[in-house]
C-alpha cells in the first residue's frame, strides 16, 4: 500500500531533511519510526530537501508498507516513536504510482522576518529578527515583481551546487506585512540550492537602497553568485505546501 504524509518539523537540531552521513536528518529518523511499525526497513520520498535549519509547515513524503493500516492509526503509530520537533500530521492512501516528489507540479516556500530593535522571544527559532534600517516595502515590492517570471537563476544559487541549467520559473513572490512582521511567500514548481534565501537576501538589498532595481534585474540575467548579496539565515525558512 501507497502512502503520502504531510509532516511538519522545525530544523533547528538537523542537518537537514536528506540523509547524510555522519548526520542527523529529518528522514532518516522518520524512516526509522516507520520501520519500527513495519518490523523492515522502510525509505521514504520528500516533496523537496530542506537545509539544516530550515523548517517545513507542509513537506510531504510518500512510502510503501506491506500492511494496510488505516491513516490515522498509523499517524499516532509514527508520532509516537517521533521526537517533539517533527510531527506526521496528516496521513493518505494514494495511488501506487504517486511520488511525492515527482508528482508534484509546484512547492511554496514562506519566509518570516521580524523588523525592528526588538523580537518576541515566541519567534525564536522561527523567523529572521532584523534589527537594522527599516525597509522600504514599496521598493521591496517591485523587486518581487522583476523576479516573477523565467529567468536564469545562476547568481541566487550556492557556490559550486549550481545545475548546468539554471533557469527556473518563479510563479509568486509576494510580500505581506503585519506590524513588525513580513511574510514572504514564493511558489515555483522547483527551486535551486539556497534560491529562497538568496531571493530574500537580495530584496532586502533593494529594501535598503544598497542596491538598485536595475542590478537586481541584471543578476536574473546569468550573473554569477558572488555578484549577489547574502544568503539570509534559515530560521525564517518554512517548507510550506506542494501542490499536485
Amino acid at each position: 500500500m501507497n502512502y503520502s504524509a504531510k509532516i511538519s518539523y522545525i530544523g533547528k537540531n538537523y542537518s537537514g531533511w536528506q540523509v547524510q552521513p555522519d548526520a542527523v536528518s529529518i528522514q532518516e529518523i522518520i524512516e526509522s519510526a516507520l520501520s519500527q511499525i513495519a518490523g523492515t526497513r522502510v525509505k521514504i520520498t520528500g516533496a523537496g530537501r530542506t537545509d539544516k535549519g530550515v523548517n517545513a509547515w507542509g513537506q510531504v513524503a510518500s512510502f510503501n508498507l506491506q500492511k494496510v493500516f488505516e491513516p490515522d492509526k498509523l499517524r499516532l503509530a509514527i508520532n509516537f516513536y517521533l521526537p517533539e520537533d517533527i510531527r506526521v500530521m496528516k496521513i493518505f492512501h494514494v495511488p501506487d504510482d504517486f511520488n511525492a516528489r515527482y508528482s508534484a507540479i509546484s512547492r511554496e516556500y514562506r519566509y518570516f522576518i521580524i523588523h525592528g530593535s526588538v523580537c518576541p522571544p515566541v519567534f525564536n527559532n522561527y523567523v529572521w529578527w532584523r534589527k537594522g534600517k527599516a525597509w522600504d516595502f514599496d521598493l521591496a515590492k517591485q523587486a518581487c515583481k522583476i523576479i516573477q517570471g523565467r529567468h536564469n537563476f545562476r547568481a541566487f544559487c550556492r557556490a559550486g551546487e549550481c545545475p548546468d541549467d539554471p533557469f527556473r520559473t518563479i510563479e509568486k513572490l509576494r510580500i505581506r506585512t503585519h506590524g513588525n512582521l513580513s511574510i514572504m511567500s514564493i511558489k515555483a514548481p522547483s527551486f535551486l540550492t539556497n534560491m529562497v534565501r538568496i531571493i530574500v537576501g537580495n530584496i532586502n538589498d533593494v529594501a535598503l537602497h544598497k542596491k538598485s532595481l536595475e542590478w537586481l534585474e541584471n543578476l536574473l540575467t546569468g550573473s554569477e553568485r558572488i555578484e549577489s548579496a547574502m544568503t539570509v539565515p534559515a530560521s525564517g525558512l518554512w517548507f510550506w505546501r506542494v501542490n499536485y
